[in-house]
């Protein structure tokens, strides 16, 4: 379609959204949120008030109640449990963080031998299952003394490929090739270059790789399930396994756990989010 002499040099009109699109946008926002506050309501309320027919929509007085039988139940030690899952989650995170944009960084802007073959069994990684390896790693972490132990469930995750593949991707994009042959014409070496042009050009990408780790390492639950079966102190999802486990389950004591569980998640959210947005639009930008 061709433009008109008139239509030359205007600045392109912003799209404004129309009521049906806020209709649109709270719909989503109440259906997504709905679950959420359904376990805040459930977890604050009694036995009776769980099984009553309607159900009570609104949340009761019981929280403190049922977090204080979450806490102090003899088989299941929540709160060691919360204090791995930190642990777990923080080491996993910071050690992505590190690994995935050093290789990200090599395979963007580093020239060495079998560096796009390579590059391919990164990616051709992704599509295999974890499930698949399960029983190999059992046995690896078994000889090396490991299973039942936090370094089990720390180990097989300190690198991703999804990590190494968005980082390359991004540096790919945001980083000039001019910048990174001055600097080596200036004398600075590999590892200065990472440190000083690298890692504040890529901090949106960061914030959104260490948010999505922190999250799916929090939320991990076949690998610690298999590899901490049986000890006294698992993580934050085998521990509300074991709340849901029994031939009665108790409902309102299970969502208070989940209810705990997720508030750092959330907290996560709230304080991150703006830097997930910034990272994905720039992104998109970018490329």
């Amino acid at each position: 379609m061709r433009q008109r002499p008139s239509d030359l040099g205007r600045a392109p009109q912003e799209t404004r959204a129309t009521l049906r699109t806020y209709a649109a946008l709270a719909a989503v926002l109440l259906l997504s949120a709905f679950p959420l506050y359904w376990m805040f309501v459930i977890a604050t309320s009694t036995d009776a008030a769980v099984s009553a027919i309607p159900p009570s929509v609104l949340p009761g007085g019981q929280l403190m109640t049922n977090l204080h039988e979450v806490f102090t139940m003899q088989d299941v030690y929540f709160t060691a449990s919360l204090i791995n899952s930190v642990i777990v989650s923080t080491v996993v995170t910071v050690s992505t963080l590190f690994f995935c944009s050093l290789a990200g960084f090599a395979f963007a802007k580093l020239r060495f031998r079998g560096r796009d073959p390579l590059m391919v069994v990164v990616i051709l990684t992704l599509t295999v299952p974890n499930q698949l390896g399960v029983v190999a790693l059992y046995i690896l972490m078994g000889k090396l003394g490991w299973n039942g132990t936090l370094l089990a469930v720390i180990t097989p995750f300190l690198v991703s490929a999804f990590g190494v593949f968005y980082m390359r991707q991004f540096i790919l994009h945001a980083v000039p090739d001019e910048l990174v042959e001055s600097a080596r014409m200036d004398g600075a070496l590999t590892m200065r270059i990472y440190a000083s042009i690298i890692l504040p050009a890529i901090r949106p990408a960061l914030a959104v790789l260490g948010l999505l780790t922190f999250v799916a390492t929090w939320n991990e639950f076949q690998w610690p399930l298999i590899t901490l079966n049986g000890t006294e102190f698992p993580t934050s999802m085998v521990a509300l396994s074991d709340l849901a486990s029994g031939n009665y389950v108790i409902y309102r004591r299970v969502l208070a756990g989940a209810f705990v569980a997720t508030v750092p998640l959330l907290a996560l959210l709230l304080v991150g989010g703006r830097q997930i947005v910034r990272g994905i639009m720039e992104g998109a930008v970018k490329s």
